[in-house]
């Protein structure tokens, strides 16, 4: 069976680990993959979507896996599905769930769905009159794609008045700036919440954690994230519940109300507020590194994959691992201020129940080369978040390239 994974970073890598690991005869086109990937399977650059989904056709490709949000704003689902291929994502149009915060936060509201009190806005006067009206700290946001970086929590209001003159003026995002979302800071603590979705129905995967602060104690800038753990006994099951019947049913509903009808993966950024659950955003595919703790804990994600791109989700048993799974980052060294330089990867030994999945990598001479921002995540796993978490810094100390660092304490709200 030939499988199309679309994106490049260690989300994508983790997919064809944990199907290969299902069933041994897959073959992975990568698009665009890294310099590990090409050992998993055959690297392909084609960035325009008509072409691409000419070329799966011509291959044979069996199924399409959509990892990077680039691609589904780029419309990659319909061009699939015009040639009848099989594709699991969301159509350009239901990916701007993601792809615009502004409308996200409008459909919110539209489908009486809690979230942070907020504003969309392209007037810089009209943004400093909602910013004067809240309690720092306040959160701007800008309204595309930003990688994961256009969110900036301000500290004070004048902050917030020069983050917002930076991101409308173009200065900060680009064109992904020139409307923002300004909203109320909620304090609680944040989960990731994925349910892979085919329009009408839903299976919903553990809830997991992320670490977005660079250093230790949830400290510096934001990244692109530095390690998660799932399952989080943090979401208790009624939680759970809350989440299934006043999040994901409404949003599946609306979405197809409004001819929008949702399949893929609908990723909810939650923050849990004196036990009360809101949204603060979507996302519409796997969060990363949040995917390289999930897929190691689903025995059937091939199973799983097909069932939500043929919409026969409604029966379909997910058979999970009793176990838990901690990913640690290892970043380049001036991540993320600036480029690092290139540097030869050295793995003295893997140990048991762990394993490595790679990002920001090269290959050269068939040696693995650090090449980017996150170079790679180790994963350990366990019965116990402690026993999953001495697996991962076990490998991570086993890991060497220069520049190498890593948070010391991902898990650390239930460690």
């Amino acid at each position: 069976m030939k499988i199309m994974i679309l994106g490049a970073g260690a989300r994508e890598y983790s997919i064809a680990l944990a199907l290969k690991k299902e069933r041994e005869n897959l073959e992975f086109i990568f698009v665009p993959g890294n310099g590990a990937s090409a050992k998993l399977g055959q690297n392909v650059d084609i960035k325009d979507v008509k072409e691409l989904a000419l070329y799966a056709k011509n291959e044979g490709v069996e199924l399409c896996i959509v990892g990077s949000e680039s691609f589904l704003e780029q419309g990659v689902v319909d061009e699939f599905l015009k040639l009848n291929l099989k594709i699991f994502g969301p159509t350009k149009s239901a990916a701007m769930l993601e792809s615009s915060k502004a409308f996200m936060k409008e459909f919110l509201q539209r489908h009486k769905i809690k979230t942070a009190r907020f504003i969309n806005t392209s007037e810089f006067k009209e943004a400093c009159e909602f910013i004067e009206s809240l309690t720092p700290p306040i959160v701007v946001k800008a309204d595309g794609l930003c990688a994961g970086k256009g969110v900036i929590i301000a500290k004070s209001k004048e902050e917030a008045t020069q983050v917002a003159a930076k991101m409308l003026s173009g200065e900060s995002f680009g064109e992904a700036g020139r409307k923002i979302v300004v909203e109320e800071f909620l304090d609680g603590f944040e989960l990731s919440i994925f349910a892979l979705c085919d329009e009408e129905d839903f299976v919903l995967l553990p809830a997991a954690q992320d670490h977005k602060k660079l250093y230790d104690n949830d400290e510096g800038p934001n990244t692109g994230g530095m390690g998660a753990y799932a399952p989080s006994s943090l979401a208790s099951k009624e939680l759970l519940e809350r989440v299934k019947d006043e999040m994901i049913k409404p949003t599946l509903k609306g979405m197809k109300e409004e001819n929008n009808a949702f399949c893929g993966v609908l990723f909810v950024g939650l923050m849990v507020v004196k036990n009360e659950p809101f949204v603060l955003e979507f996302n519409v595919r796997f969060g990363d590194p949040e995917c390289e703790v999930l897929m190691p804990l689903i025995n059937n994600p091939l199973e799983l994959f097909m069932a939500a791109s043929e919409k026969r989700l409604k029966n379909f048993k997910l058979d999970l691992r009793n176990e838990v799974a901690v990913g640690v980052v290892c970043a380049g060294k001036n991540y993320p201020f600036k480029a690092s330089p290139k540097s030869k990867i050295e793995i003295s030994k893997i140990p048991e129940n762990s394993h490595i999945s790679y990002a920001g990598v090269s290959l050269e001479k068939d040696e693995l080369i650090a090449d980017g921002g996150r170079i790679l995540v180790c994963v350990g796993t366990g019965k116990t978040i402690q026993e999953a978490k001495k697996k991962a810094y076990e490998l991570c100390e086993n890991v060497n390239y220069e520049g190498k660092h890593f948070r010391k304490d991902i898990a650390y709200q239930v460690d």
